[in-house]
C-alpha cells in the first residue's frame, strides 16, 4: 500500500499545468500551447492513484505494452522526438524510439516507477515548451532523412496536440479497464 499511497501523493502533488481549456479569444501561440499543456495535465490525472502493480499492468491481450507506465514514457519520448530531435536536430542516441534493435523500446519500462515516468515526461514538457516559446511557428525542423522533420513548428504542435489526446484516450480506456475510473476534465 505504501507504494501506492507515494503515487497519488506525487501524483496529486502537481502538475503546474491546469485541467482547463485555453481562452476561446486569444493568439495562436496561447491556444496551441493551451490545448496540448491541458492534454499533458490530463496524463497525470489520468494516473492519479494507481498502484505500481496496475500502472504496469497490461489489459489489452494484444497490446501487452500498452501500460498506464508505457503509455507515459511513449509520450514523453515523443515531445522529445519531435520536438528536440526532428525540429531542434539533436541528437537522437538517447531516444528509445530510434533504437532499431526492439520493437516499442520507449514503452518497456518494466521496474521502472510510474511517479519517474510522470515526473520525467512534464520535465521533457516543460523542455518542449521552452523551444515553443523561443521559435516561430513558421520555423522548420533540421533533422535530416525524415520528411516530417522538414515540418513547421505549427505542424508539430498541432500535431502533437493529436498525438497527446489520441494517448490521452488510450490512458482513459486502460484505466478504465484497471479500476473503472473514467472522466474527461
Amino acid at each position: 500500500m505504501r507504494c501506492g499511497r507515494a503515487i497519488a501523493e506525487v501524483a496529486s502533488a502537481a502538475m503546474s499545468l491546469p485541467r482547463v481549456r485555453p481562452p476561446a479569444v486569444a493568439d495562436e501561440r496561447t491556444q496551441l500551447v493551451g490545448w496540448l499543456d491541458l492534454q499533458r495535465a490530463l496524463v497525470r490525472w489520468k494516473c492519479e492513484g494507481l498502484s505500481e502493480e496496475d500502472a504496469h499492468r497490461p489489459v489489452l491481450p494484444t497490446s501487452p505494452l500498452m501500460t498506464m507506465a508505457g503509455l507515459v514514457s511513449h509520450m514523453r519520448w515523443t515531445e522529445h522526438c519531435w520536438f528536440e530531435v526532428l525540429f531542434l536536430g539533436r541528437d537522437s542516441a538517447p531516444n528509445p524510439q530510434f533504437d532499431e534493435t526492439a520493437e516499442d523500446a520507449d514503452m518497456r519500462v518494466e521496474g521502472v516507477p510510474l511517479a519517474r515516468l510522470l515526473d520525467e515526461y512534464e520535465q521533457q514538457c516543460a523542455v518542449s515548451n521552452e523551444i515553443v516559446a523561443t521559435h516561430s511557428f513558421d520555423d522548420v525542423g533540421e533533422f535530416p532523412g525524415f520528411s516530417s522533420g522538414a515540418a513547421t513548428l505549427r505542424w508539430i504542435l498541432i500535431h502533437m496536440v493529436e498525438e497527446t489526446a489520441r494517448h490521452v484516450g488510450h490512458l482513459d480506456t486502460v484505466r478504465e479497464l484497471l479500476d473503472g475510473a473514467k472522466g474527461y476534465y
